[in-house]
């Protein structure tokens, strides 16, 4: 992982943790205003509604734990590829499960975003 790769690498393991502890100032700053964010149900969420659901209440995050992540280093663009074991509760029911994720960052203004998350749900 050359050049930004492994910064990009960092930066998303601090987004995952502070999902996990509700940390909204910083997912305000790593987060682009313009995030489209696929959950491994289909179901799409912008950065307010993400983090709206996170405040509420609805979505707690009690832990997202990233693995065998690659970086593709494309300029102000990098791509990265991996797997997060994902824990859960949404609207009161508590889940567990992992994920094969697709996350792109994007420079702007001289800081990583975070533009786009995709995943699909592993096997059991």
């Amino acid at each position: 992982m050359a050049g930004n790769g492994q910064t990009v690498v960092d930066l998303d393991r601090k987004r995952m943790q502070a999902m996990a502890k509700k940390d909204v100032a910083t997912l305000e700053a790593v987060l682009a205003d313009d995030l489209v964010y696929t959950h491994s149900s289909a179901r799409l969420d912008t950065k307010r509604s993400l983090i709206d659901a996170m405040v509420s209440g609805a979505t707690v995050y009690t832990g997202v734990e990233p693995s065998n992540v690659k970086a593709q280093d494309l300029g102000d663009t990098v791509v990265l590829t991996g797997i997060a074991q994902i824990k859960v509760v949404s609207n009161g029911t508590p889940n567990a499960f992992g994920v094969r994720f697709t996350d792109v960052y994007a420079k702007r203004n001289g800081n990583w975003q975070m533009v786009t998350w995709q995943s699909t749900r592993l096997p059991a």
